[in-house]
């Protein structure tokens, strides 16, 4: 027999952290630092690979932000703080 509830439960919890998980973590161009200075911070904060980093510098440099890390309010806010320890200009949207 098909369990509504249970279902129903497990819908919600989807649909629950799909929601949770939209936030992202954009980083703003400023005049301050250096090229290598963000894709240092990117790769030791957010792991991203080398190229990957790069790729977000270059998109931050030309269009002003880039987003740089999706997911959770949780696991996205340690990044925000330890990014802004460091200088960069950085919102979680």
């Amino acid at each position: 027999m098909f369990d509504f509830e249970r279902h129903f439960e497990q819908e919600n919890c989807e649909v629950i952290e799909d929601i949770l998980d939209r936030n992202t973590l954009l980083l703003y161009n400023d005049d301050y630092h250096t090229f290598d200075f963000v894709v240092d911070a990117l790769v030791d904060v957010c792991k991203h690979e080398p190229s990957q980093a790069e790729q977000c510098a270059y998109i931050t440099h030309y269009k002003g932000k880039c987003d740089v890390k999706k997911g959770s309010f949780k696991r996205i806010k340690p990044l925000r703080d330890r990014l802004t320890e460091r200088g960069l200009k950085v919102s979680i949207v």
